[in-house]
């Protein structure tokens, strides 16, 4: 071992060293004992565990040191990424090992695992993956279901899975971690599970509420901010949003009127927080401030559970949160606005609490809080099944209508997803799995893009169908700040594809790769540096796919256009809509009247026939990610899908 190697070594250690206080004073360390003999004894075991309990990051320590991974791998899944990756990075801090050799994370287009990896922190997608070439997770001794409270569409189906596994595999323990109190309906699904119970919240959390109810939640929450950070003792806020364009609205806010602050205030680090970010910018959350600055942390729920953000005081809490739904009937997927749910509300105010007594700024009524619902919908009743179910069909299961489901979803719901999936030729008539799904199956990606992936093959445009998928993964690569919004229109311009916007985002794709990624080339021609180097990164772990799938990833199309489009059209032949008298859109499947969305390139142009990536409910009905086609290309695309929906009309 070099001596360098040494010298890590020893500094991991002596950070441990100085955890291990911190570490004992959480309420899970009095219950160790109790934990593991429950363990030990139980072969499914439901934990309700306060925030703030220790639950997340000790339980599977706990695990690790009596013995239990010596058989397997303790898996522990996450329903966020962000949560994964973070709280693996914790742990392997607390038992002084190099993340990714006994601690490791497991998320889509990012693993941090190696042959010796002992603890997996995971999202719930990666370990239902894990499935399709492990059908009894045979690498695991024990798998913990954390945060199963959420009640994600992953986790629900996961549910299902393990209980189905254990049945084969007597030596395998199943662990449902929950942060609240609902744990008689897991305890039931797992025959009668024995329930532990551990202390959450360390100090005590003052409540204030509005006195009214507030119309622009955005700007109260901006105002509530600035009255913190100016009236109150030192320690840093969170503050809960709904989404990127609100959390990048009120950081601009805040910077732009910083200048108003006293003389002898403090500074203000603004850090935001969501899903999509890339991890490295995720990370910038967890570090502490500087000296005499206060950090303002602006997140979507994604801090709602799971990660620990040290030096949290203060919450502000909007009360709201987006959410996707799904209306099979209409193939429609909505974003709205909506109240969260009185458990969610406890779960945004337990952030604060956990090494100070806190103070949690809910900016609705007492009112408002006691008309929220008790727990919100799970999201297996309310969103698109269609990769879960192709999932499950490759992981063995055959009969999607007698799947043991926590909550049985809508039928509705079930059949549009088996009928998606039969139209992308992933099932045959019988609902069987095709050798073309099973290759679908293989990807980390939604069935319809694996099918385009699939098809490029023969449509030699691989490189170019790569590069459009991995910008359609992640937030808009185009930037347009209030004060320069011309100059960024004008920059756009140039990557502007009168074919659409697959091209458009292909164009961005191939000028970035021209300049080797170069940061400057990204702020002259107002492009998102963050989410276009993670666009980069999903590339080269989609690139990686397709070789072990035995396509080319560099196959090309040079510069032609229309073999990407109609390789596309593979995928996408149910999102077709043709243009109306009225310049509104119809589509072709479910006869919805549509409006392509401002973002596009094509806005208010008259396309007679558009190809788009997903139809959604806003302020009215939208298509995205839109891109003009040919008559002539359909023949033939999705035809016995389309012959078949005729017959049966």
């Amino acid at each position: 071992m070099s001596s360098s190697e040494d010298g890590g070594r020893a500094k991991r250690k002596a950070k441990a060293a100085s955890l291990v206080p911190s570490r004992n004073r959480l309420p899970i360390s009095n219950e160790r004992k109790n934990i593991i003999a429950a363990v030990q004894k139980a072969r499914a075991l439901v934990i309700v565990g306060e925030t703030g309990s220790g639950k997340t990051t000790q339980l599977p320590q706990f695990l690790f040191e009596c013995g239990l991974a010596k058989k397997g791998m303790i898996a522990i899944t996450q329903p966020r990424r962000v949560a994964a990756s973070s709280i693996a990075r914790r742990v392997a801090e607390e038992m002084g090992v190099k993340l990714g050799n006994e601690v490791g994370y497991s998320v889509r287009f990012d693993d941090k695992t190696t042959q010796s990896t002992k603890i997996k922190y995971m999202t719930d997608g990666m370990l239902l993956r894990e499935l399709l070439s492990d059908k009894l997770l045979s690498k695991y001794s024990v798998i913990i279901l954390d945060e199963a409270h959420e009640r994600t569409l992953r986790t629900d189906v996961l549910f299902g899975m393990v209980k189905a596994i254990q049945k084969v595999r007597s030596d395998l323990k199943i662990i449902v971690m929950s942060a609240t109190l609902d744990a008689a309906r897991f305890a039931e699904y797992f025959d009668g599970a024995e329930t532990l119970y551990i202390p959450g919240r360390q100090f005590p959390v003052r409540v204030y509420n509005a006195i009214e109810r507030q119309e622009d939640y955005v700007d109260a929450a901006l105002v509530a901010t600035f009255q913190i950070h100016v009236d109150e003792d030192p320690g840093d806020i969170l503050v809960f949003l709904t989404g990127q364009e609100e959390i990048e609205t009120v950081e601009k806010l805040l910077k732009e009127h910083m200048h108003e602050l006293p003389p002898n205030a403090s500074q203000l680090l603004i850090c935001p927080l969501f899903a999509s970010q890339p991890a490295a910018q995720q990370q910038k959350v967890f570090a502490p401030a500087p000296p005499n600055t206060r950090k303002v942390i602006l997140s979507t729920n994604v801090a709602e559970t799971s990660i620990t953000i040290s030096g949290i005081r203060y919450i502000v809490d909007t009360g709201m949160a987006k959410v996707r739904a799904f209306n099979p009937k209409l193939g429609i997927e909505s974003l709205a606005v909506v109240p969260i749910s009185k458990a969610s509300a406890l779960q945004r105010l337990g952030r604060a609490g956990r090494e100070a007594p806190g103070v949690c700024y809910r900016l609705y009524t007492e009112d408002g809080f006691s008309s929220l619902a008790n727990v919100s919908e799970p999201e297996i009743l309310r969103c698109n099944l269609a990769n879960v179910l192709l999932t499950l069909k490759a992981s063995g299961v055959e009969n999607i209508m007698e799947f043991d489901f926590l909550d049985r979803p809508p039928r509705a719901s079930l059949i549009r997803a088996l009928e998606h999936l039969f139209a992308l030729r992933a099932l045959n008539s019988k609902g069987e799995l095709t050798p073309e799904g099973h290759k679908m199956a293989g990807f980390p990606v939604d069935p319809s893009l694996a099918k385009v992936l699939i098809h490029s093959k023969a449509l030699n445009c691989t490189a170019e169908v790569i590069s459009i998928i991995s910008m359609l993964s992640v937030e808009t690569v185009f930037f347009s700040p209030h004060d320069k919004r011309e100059a960024a229109n004008e920059a756009k311009r140039k990557f502007v594809s009168h074919d659409g916007d697959h091209i458009t985002l292909l164009n961005v794709m191939r000028g970035y790769q021209a300049v080797s990624g170069d940061k400057d080339w990204c702020i002259q021609n107002y492009i998102n540096g963050r989410a276009i180097k993670n666009a980069m990164d999903i590339r080269n772990q989609l690139a990686s796919f397709c070789e072990q799938g035995g396509i080319s990833p560099t196959a090309s199309a040079g510069s032609e256009v229309e073999p990407i489009l109609q390789c596309f059209l593979q995928g996408f032949f149910q999102n077709i809509a043709s243009l109306q008298m009225d310049g509104s859109y119809q589509t072709f499947s479910g006869k919805q009247v549509c409006h392509i969305h401002p973002s596009s390139v094509l806005f208010q142009k008259r396309m007679p026939l558009i190809m788009y990536h997903e139809l959604v409910q806003t302020s009215r009905q939208y298509v995205r990610n839109v891109s003009s086609i040919s008559l002539p290309w359909l023949q033939n695309t999705g035809s016995h899908y389309f012959n078949a929906a005729n017959s049966s009309a």
